[in-house]
């Protein structure tokens, strides 16, 4: 259960404590943040809303303990990590239980996210362990009009302290994604969590606790963004931002200062299908990629462009399909469960509405009760409606019909956003040139677009993001070359067996 066990040390009386300089605090504002459970739409947890001050006090802890920890033999900080890893995985099911409650995520896949997240803390330990066990050794002779009298060692060093944002639909994997990294790079870190998700990833943060890291070197804050977002965003002791979410980072950006941002901001994932592809293949995924955790993932399969000569077939065995899915309760392992909050529905609601207006073919009668909504297949959308072209972060999902290749490429370049795109078609030469004219930072050819495995590189173009995520191009990111050159007075060449350099 979740607030018991081992985790009954991060709870005061019905309100989870934030995490700084090692220990489980109340916040001195006297405030909580209440969790609203996105199925039964009553409160279901409470948090702290932390002050400017204890942010000012985490950063002091992380700037500290940063110091120490980046004297921290390699092999040590990837034992550590190994061990949170396995107390992650051992303590799935209180983690899991409260992915259900906060974020309604089916039972079963929020068991799967945070086995995942374990993985993907041991992986990041070895990885690093490689890539930063590495440095590079160059001579000066093979740039122009050198001679051998410079060596030039090369390192990677760590950033400082790293401020972490994961979003609510994987606040635990998408926070050990940035917490792993960081700290294998030698860097200390705080982490913001989504309000809904906050106590997932505080008893996450509490498997990093028992085993056993350096006072101050992790921090969780909780609270308002609106109290403590730009506060801890914009503050001088943060020396880089990996924030993943909506386009609240694009805001970021433009406030954070002269330091390096890893930034996943969303996407209106296209699905592009020929005349030559296969259609059972393709209905499976446009359910698993457009209807899996409600559509709510950047990766999830936003619009499908598919040739009109096979769209009629391709939307019957898609509906047929929808028709499958079952509807409810997060604990029964429904497919689909409610959306994140009310908010969330109504802006789901509203681009409904807007198709309907504009004429789209219904496949399905609309329905929503709270933030229940029922899978819905719209055929027959036009550029001039909104769904062609927002994220609605929801089971809605527009079928443009398109009579050519080009017509699809330009519908999917035209979007602000550049995540990720899918073509179908059994036809390779085909799929390349299609990939290769998709602006995207990943184009998955007859696959739904995903996000993983976790250590394949994961980026957006455009309003999607900056930068590269994935395992390595993570550990990179939140490091910095240091470069050290030897000077010599007198040229020096290894000739091998043929003789020896005059000394």
């Amino acid at each position: 259960m979740a607030g018991t066990g081992v985790f009954a040390e991060i709870l005061d009386g019905d309100v989870y404590m934030y995490y700084a300089d090692g220990e489980w605090k109340k916040s001195s504002s006297g405030k909580t943040v209440a969790i609203i459970n996105p199925t039964t739409r009553k409160t279901q947890y409470k948090v702290q809303a932390c002050t400017q001050e204890e942010v000012n006090k985490a950063m002091e802890s992380a700037k500290a303990a940063q110091k120490s920890w980046a004297k921290t033999p390699l092999w040590k900080r990837a034992e550590l990590l190994h061990k949170a890893a396995a107390i992650l995985k051992e303590h799935k099911a209180p983690i899991a239980e409260c992915l259900v409650k906060e974020i309604a995520k089916p039972a079963k896949d929020a068991v799967t996210e945070v086995v995942r997240s374990g993985d993907l803390v041991s992986y990041t330990a070895e990885e690093g362990v490689r890539i930063l066990g590495e440095g590079k050794f160059l001579v000066s002779d093979s740039f122009p009009g050198n001679e051998r009298t410079k060596y030039c060692l090369t390192s990677k060093i760590p950033l400082g302290v790293i401020l972490a944002i994961p979003p609510f639909n994987y606040p635990v994997n998408l926070a050990v994604s940035k917490i792993a990294p960081a700290l294998i790079a030698g860097n200390s870190l705080v982490l913001k969590p989504p309000t809904q998700g906050a106590v997932s990833a505080l008893h996450m943060v509490h498997c990093f606790h028992l085993a056993g890291f350096p006072k101050g070197l992790i921090s969780c804050v909780t609270g308002k963004g609106s109290e403590i977002g730009d506060f801890l965003t914009m503050h001088p002791g943060v020396n880089c931002i990996s924030f993943t979410g909506g386009d609240t980072g694009i805001a970021i950006s433009k406030k954070a200062g002269m330091i390096p941002l890893q930034m996943e901001l969303g996407g209106k994932d296209a699905c592009i299908v020929l005349e030559d592809a296969d259609l059972d293949l393709v209905a499976s995924n446009i359910i698993k990629g457009g209807f899996s955790y409600s559509g709510q993932r950047c990766t999830a399969v936003k619009v499908v462009l598919v040739m009109e000569s096979v769209a009629d077939a391709l939307v019957e065995k898609v509906k047929a399909k929808i028709a499958k899915l079952t509807v409810g309760p997060p604990e029964d392992d429904c497919d689909i469960t409610p959306v994140v909050s009310e908010s969330s529905a109504n802006f789901i609601e509203g681009l409904v509405k807007d198709a309907k207006e504009k004429g789209a073919t219904f496949c399905q009668d609309y329905k929503r009760d709270g933030n229940l909504i029922w899978p819905l297949l719209l055929d027959n959308v036009r550029p001039d409606m909104r769904i062609a072209w927002e994220e609605p972060f929801g089971p809605v999902l527009p079928i443009i019909r398109i009579n050519s290749i080009e017509e699809g490429i330009h519908h999917c370049n035209a979007s602000n956003f550049g995540l990720q795109g899918s073509v179908f078609t059994k036809d390779v030469n085909k799929a390349i040139l299609i990939s290769d004219a998709m602006e995207t930072g990943t184009v998955q050819i007859n696959s739904a677009p995903a996000r993983g495995p976790d250590h394949f590189p994961f980026q957006g173009l455009k309003d999607s993001g900056i930068g590269s995520q994935g395992v390595a191009n993570s550990i990179n990111m939140m490091t910095k070359i240091k470069s050290t050159v030897i000077n010599l007075p007198t040229p020096s060449y290894t000739i091998g067996n043929g003789g020896h350099s005059k000394l």
